[in-house]
């Protein structure tokens, strides 16, 4: 978040023409089309008040990792709640300045955000007969942090609306113009910690309890992190969530200082590989042409090449943001001896770490500057995992573990090069599929196995479920076809679902394009298929994949493909097909009996909570240096968006119960463990241990209970749910490809 630097130098200008079109305006009759409506708001706040809300919230929506917070309409919205709120104080001093004070005094913690305080002053105040204050509304609140934010384009050049297009929609954003990314890197400079974050702790974060909340140390004070994210905070979980989250919160980081000295000597050369983005530095802005004046053409060219060249500065200042705040943390943390991370749960019961950096749950770079604090010694056993982790994140995911086994062998010499000299020999593992997590595990590999002057590991080594959504519906509807394509039963090599639909759906695909149908472009279809994607999201997955390989295509073809594939999924796969479609059924008849959530518990014991109402849209038409309409979302009704919940059940079901097979997978594993989502990390030595508890524990879900009728039953089913019956879940205790 970038404010103080630019800010103090944009806040006098933003006055100036605030002051001109609030006076003056008004003096001239001269207010435009809607400051005639909203001018009445403004009068509790002064310009230089105004002036700073608006900047300050326009910064910290502009540069947010969230794409959508720069949408023109959250802006804007964002602009006006602030300075709502900043009235909402004001009117507090005014009409009740002893009890707002007696509030401030007794019930302010001086670590609290502003939303917070302004909580606990409303909640208080609202229980007396002091004057309520009378809310602004959506509509209102758009139009003045429209026309804030126009003051600050205006004043400033600095911001300016633009459309971009993101999966075939073309939202208006505010993006930072050239002139203020020609002083962005002074900017930066001076204001990058403008904000705190949450970081990794220097010791074990507290327990989380019924009641209690864990994690960083001050968090039961500051109420700032929920154990379940967008939950009810006052429900109590089972015991076994309590128990798996207190459990990994004290599995102990440190950096791979391997990884760091690579990483710190191609961010000094401005070297990109794969999403390690240092600050572009390579080129130099164009040089303005002699005859610029007279010279209509070379005026033209130096224009589109400048324009050019902003583009450029502007995709690499946002491409790089995560690689410049994962090496500021890296370097913060680089000299410890141990870190660790508090975690909390999403409503479905999935795990995921509060900072947001140095996490397991980063990018192949991020991951790669990990290393467990408590290391084990080397085991024959662990030599061949080592093994596996080099060969895997070199791109053999989909080889027999022989195969992966032999072709380390077989290349020891590339591996020791890279070990050596990753610098000289960078071109030999920046095409690896991962390659920074390839660098360190060919570090690892090296030390540990062929030169033999390490003993001792503390390299995470992945294992991945195979297309987990698959997995997990093949076990409820214990549907034996299923699971022999996604490796729930044992075969000689790993099967690849996404090849499969591939082959089957190519006949059916146009006789041009069939020479390109792989696995590649099925991929993401069949990832998302569990998960309720719709045919338009997978005609975008499919167009994105063909891009991606250079090939030509009209939109005939991507639909005949896309129809070709979605096909082939229900014809692989009838057991997941026909069990969504009665979730889905079954949910839509507990929404219409009069429920306004579905709810249920997940085998962990979590319960997990789908709340969804409908909202209540409004069209504004806004004038931001040119007409812009958007849609807004005035507020929640109390009306169950049922569509919602249609669409998201099944894929809720799956993440609650993916989830629930790692918190007890977790709970029976007794040494440093690493999660994300459907995968599971720890060293080498224990992965032989790790790899069979997982695969038992699949068992238990699926095999010793009949979930999908505990399910129906929860949530009051009025079908019995569509159990295919072939498939002994108990199989899956020989499957060696089950997670790999």
């Amino acid at each position: 978040m970038y404010g103080n630097a630019s800010i103090d130098t944009m806040l006098p200008l933003v006055i100036a023409r605030i002051e001109e079109t609030a006076h003056d305006r008004l003096r001239r009759r001269q207010a435009g089309r809607y400051f005639a409506e909203i001018q009445q708001h403004l009068s509790d706040v002064e310009p230089m008040a105004a002036a700073a809300i608006a900047c300050k919230v326009l910064f910290d929506r502009v540069f947010s990792n969230d794409d959508k917070a720069t949408y023109l309409a959250n802006v804007t919205a964002a602009i006006g709640q602030a300075l709502e709120n900043e009235c909402q104080m004001r009117h507090y001093e005014r009409v009740a300045p002893g009890l707002l004070h007696t509030i401030k005094q007794n019930y302010w913690h001086r670590s609290a955000g502003t939303q917070q305080r302004l909580v606990v002053v409303r909640t208080l105040i609202n229980r007396t007969d002091v004057e309520k204050w009378s809310n602004w509304g959506q509509d209102i609140r758009v139009k003045l942090g429209n026309w804030l934010l126009s003051c600050i384009c205006e004043a400033t050049g600095w911001f300016a609306p633009a459309k971009i297009t993101v999966n075939k929609k073309t939202p208006t954003v505010v993006t930072p113009t050239p002139a203020f990314l020609a002083i962005k890197e002074q900017i930066i400079h001076n204001s990058e910690l403008f904000s705190p974050e949450a970081l990794p702790m220097l010791i074990e974060p507290n327990d989380w309890a019924p009641g209690r909340k864990g994690g960083y140390l001050l968090n039961e004070v500051m109420n700032g992190h929920d154990m379940v994210r967008r939950g009810n905070p006052s429900l109590i979980q089972g015991e076994n969530c309590y128990a798996f989250l207190n459990k990994i919160q004290k599995v102990a980081l440190r950096i791979n200082p391997f990884i760091m000295d690579v990483a710190e000597t191609l961010y000094d050369k401005g070297r990109s590989v794969g999403k390690f983005i240092p600050v572009w530095n390579e080129e130099e802005e164009p040089t303005k042409p002699p005859d610029i004046a007279t010279n209509k053409e070379a005026r033209k060219d130096y224009c589109r090449r400048k324009a050019e060249y902003h583009n450029r500065l502007n995709d690499n200042a946002q491409k790089s943001v995560r690689t410049r705040k994962v090496m500021e943390m890296a370097k913060l943390f680089k000299d410890k001896s141990k870190f660790f991370l508090p975690w909390s749960f999403d409503y479905r019961g999935r795990a995921y770490p509060i900072p947001a950096f140095l996490t397991p749950q980063e990018t192949d770079f991020g991951k790669s500057l990990l290393r467990f604090a408590d290391e084990s010694f080397m085991t024959p056993e662990a030599e061949d995992w080592l093994a596996f982790q080099v060969a895997t994140t070199y791109g053999l995911d989909k080889a027999t573990m022989s195969e992966r086994l032999a072709w380390v062998k077989d290349n020891v010499t590339l591996i020791t090069r890279v070990a050596t000299d990753p610098i000289d020999n960078l071109s030999e593992w920046e095409a690896a599929d991962e390659p920074w997590q390839f660098l360190a595990a060919c570090d690892e590999y090296y030390h540990c196995v062929v030169s033999c002057d390490r003993h001792f590991t503390g390299l995470p080594v992945a294992t991945d479920a195979t297309c987990s959504g698959m997995q997990i519906l093949a076990g409820l509807a214990r549907d034996a076809s299923t699971a022999r394509y996604v490796n729930v039963l044992p075969s000689d090599k790993p099967q690849d679902a996404y090849k499969a639909v591939a082959e089957l759906a190519m006949p059916n695909c146009p006789v041009h394009m069939r020479q390109h149908i792989n696995r590649k472009v099925a991929k993401r279809l069949v990832m998302t298929i569990p998960y309720n994607a719709q045919f338009k999201s997978n005609w975008g997955y499919v167009k994105e994949a063909l891009i991606e390989a250079d090939v030509d295509c009209t939109k005939e073809d991507v639909t005949e493909i896309t129809h070709a594939l979605r096909n082939a999924v229900f014809k692989l796969f009838p057991g997941p097909a026909t069990v969504m479609q009665w979730i889905n059924n079954e949910v839509v008849a507990c929404i219409k009996r009069g429920n306004d959530k579905v709810q249920w518990v997940s085998p962990s014991g979590f319960i997990a909570t789908q709340r969804f109402f409908k909202l209540e849209m409004k069209r504004l038409d806004l004038q931001l240096l040119g007409r812009v309409q958007i849609n807004v979302a005035v507020g929640e009704t109390d009306e169950v968006d049922l569509s919602h919940h249609k669409n998201a059940t099944s894929p809720n079901l799956i993440h609650s119960l993916d989830a629930s097979l790692l918190h007890l997978s977790a709970l029976s594993f007794d040494a440093p463990i690493a999660l994300i989502h459907d995968s599971v990390l720890c060293r080498a030595t224990d992965m032989g241990s790790l790899s069979t508890i997982v695969r038992e524990t699949y068992m238990h879900l699926f095999a010793e209970q009949d979930y999908l009728k505990s399910w129906a039953q929860q949530i009051g089913a009025e079908t019995e749910p569509p159990i295919i019956g072939d498939l002994k879940p108990e199989s899956v205790i020989e499957s060696t490809y089950f997670f790999c």
